[in-house]
C-alpha cells in the first residue's frame, strides 16, 4: 500500500508539479491552504505533508506549530517547500520540527528522491 502525501500550497502550478512527481509512488491529495489541510486531517491522516511556507491566512510556519501541538498529528513528517531559502528559514524550520526544506520551483525527480530518502513509508 502506498503512503498518503498531503501537498499544501496556494499555487496551483506547484500543486500540479509536486503531485505529478509523487503520484506514481504515493497516494497524493492536494489542497490550497493550511485551513483545508486541518479540515482534512480530521478525516484522513497522511504519512507525509509537503507544506508551503508562505500562504495567505496561515503560513506554513504557523501551521506546523499547530500540527506539532496535536498528539495525533505531531509525528507526521513535514517538509517545507519555499521559493526563498536561507539559513534563517532552514534553522527555524528544523527548530519547529520539519524534516527538510525543499526549494521551488521543483525538479520533480529531486523532489521524489528527497522524500524517499528522508522518510520510509
Amino acid at each position: 500500500m502506498q503512503g498518503l502525501v498531503f501537498i499544501v500550497d496556494d499555487n496551483d502550478a506547484n500543486l500540479t508539479v509536486a503531485a505529478s512527481a509523487l503520484e506514481n509512488d504515493y497516494r497524493v491529495l492536494t489542497m490550497p491552504s493550511a485551513q483545508k489541510m486541518f479540515a482534512l486531517l480530521n478525516k484522513k491522516k497522511p504519512d507525509i505533508i509537503l507544506l508551503d511556507v508562505e500562504m495567505p491566512e496561515m503560513s506554513g510556519l504557523e501551521a506546523i506549530v499547530e500540527l506539532k501541538r496535536n498528539p495525533e498529528w505531531s509525528g507526521i513528517p513535514v517538509f517545507f517547500v519555499t521559493g526563498w531559502i536561507d539559513d534563517g528559514l532552514i534553522n527555524k524550520a528544523m527548530e519547529l520540527g520539519a524534516v527538510n526544506v525543499i526549494s521551488k520551483p521543483f525538479v520533480p525527480s529531486a523532489l521524489l528522491e528527497c522524500i524517499k530518502n528522508s522518510v520510509k513509508v
